[in-house]
């Protein structure tokens, strides 16, 4: 699960700022040479997983296709050819058994890895912005029921609940309830962070200035103290996708999470497991997908945490 990230609170006397500047942000961004390494891969990843069946169409094959004649079934289903099977037909080899095609397989599984991280990133932090807003700027009676409700979700052991919790609805879509238990488990992080901000921003002065001049509870939320609050929400958000997308692989891997023949880069490593000393390329494509996602989510968020608080970069 995602943690608590350290965003450094405004000042009470600072001017109010209506979010981020998106160009100046990217300026920044671009300006730090692990940033822009890691934007690239993000932007690569993306575009595979949107082009995955154009590119499984260019390569001939279908992640669900079993191809017979790939394996040698007097070798106990590895491969035929070098590198597990990589050649004209299967540009990354294929599945030992099987003989699916191992590129196919993992480009539909980037598009299932991160639509499903991207989904439940975005319930999460609206949950954790609207809640945590709310909780910040009422105080009262409104700050202790949802403080509580986090406290009570953050003490629960997450991993555990979401095995049970999907395993108990075997007919219901995985990839749906991957996202609604993923985002409902991650809203608290988001909530405290929105929370503390908010509390601030709500006893800045330019919201004070604002209540004098008569602008209603509606109006300081929203023109006031929401848009203050984007490049924190921003930053958490960057840094949930990677968090999300091992989890999902990890829910995959123990057999809890997306079901074949839906590809994923957790049910492709599980497979591989009992393979890796005979036929490596198998292990290793599917897990070197998903370490350089989550590496270059991470590197991106922690550029993103500094392009917006350049005096929280590090030394």
């Amino acid at each position: 699960m995602t943690a608590a990230l350290p965003v450094p609170a405004p000042s009470s006397d600072t001017p109010p700022r209506v979010g981020p500047d998106e160009t100046s942000l990217l300026r920044r961004l671009l300006a730090q040479r692990s940033a822009t390494v890691a934007l690239a891969v993000v932007v690569l990843l993306v575009l595979i997983a949107l082009a995955a069946p154009l590119i499984a169409w260019a390569a001939g094959n279908s992640p669900t296709e079993f191809h017979s004649e790939a394996v040698d079934p007097a070798l106990g289903g590895l491969p035929r050819g070098a590198g597990g099977g990589v050649g004209a037909r299967h540009w990354l080899g294929v599945e030992p058994g099987s003989g699916r095609d191992i590129l196919a397989r993992v480009v539909y599984g980037a598009r299932v890895s991160l639509l499903i991280a991207l989904l439940a990133t975005a319930v999460s932090v609206a949950l954790g912005t609207a809640l945590g807003l709310a909780a910040g700027f009422f105080g009262g009676w409104t700050d202790t029921v949802v403080g509580r409700v986090m406290d009570l979700l953050l003490s629960f052991p997450a991993l555990i609940f979401m095995i049970a919790l999907i395993s108990a609805a075997p007919g219901v879509n995985r990839q749906l309830l991957l996202v609604v238990v993923l985002g409902f488990f991650g809203w608290p992080y988001v909530g405290r962070i929105v929370r503390g901000q908010a509390m601030v921003l709500a006893r800045g002065e330019f919201v004070a200035a604002a209540r004098v001049l008569g602008a209603s509870r509606r109006a300081l939320l929203v023109r006031e103290v929401l848009p203050n609050l984007s490049g924190p929400v921003l930053v958490v958000a960057t840094m949930s996708i990677p968090s999300y997308v091992a989890t999902e692989a990890g829910l995959s891997f123990l057999g809890v999470g997306v079901r074949p023949p839906t590809p994923s880069w957790g049910q492709m490593i599980a497979a591989a497991v009992p393979w890796y000393a005979a036929d490596p390329v198998y292990f290793l494509i599917p897990g070197g997908f998903l370490f350089a996602t989550v590496l270059a989510f991470n590197v991106l968020g922690d550029a993103v945490r500094d392009a917006l608080d350049p005096r929280s970069r590090r030394r």
